[in-house]
């Protein structure tokens, strides 16, 4: 069994609320459990208006599939379709 984690930093330039960068981060979190059937959730900087970090969590019988669908949920999010700007991704795939 392998656990793939992936940390998603973004900034929200032009955001001055919490209320605004919820109304940015719901619906892309929504996407990701929608599309890839994965584990979402804001993770840090929950207090910071114009930042957040967002964690996916996976669980697949074979490492290099869990590579792939990582790979494609950073594609996915960097896509361009969201009003925010993807700062840095981390990712590791811890064999249990």
């Amino acid at each position: 069994m392998h656990v793939g984690i992936l940390k998603i930093y973004l900034r929200l330039a032009d955001n001055y609320s919490l209320k605004g960068k919820r109304k940015l981060i719901r619906p892309a979190i929504a996407q990701l459990q929608n599309k890839f059937n994965i584990s979402v959730a804001e993770v840090e900087d929950q207090d910071e208006w114009q930042s957040a970090v967002i964690g996916v969590s996976l669980v697949s019988g074979d490492s290099r599939l869990v590579q792939e669908i990582l790979s494609r949920i950073i594609d996915f999010i960097d896509s361009g379709r969201f009003s925010f700007e993807v700062a840095e991704t981390r990712t590791e795939v811890i064999p249990v």
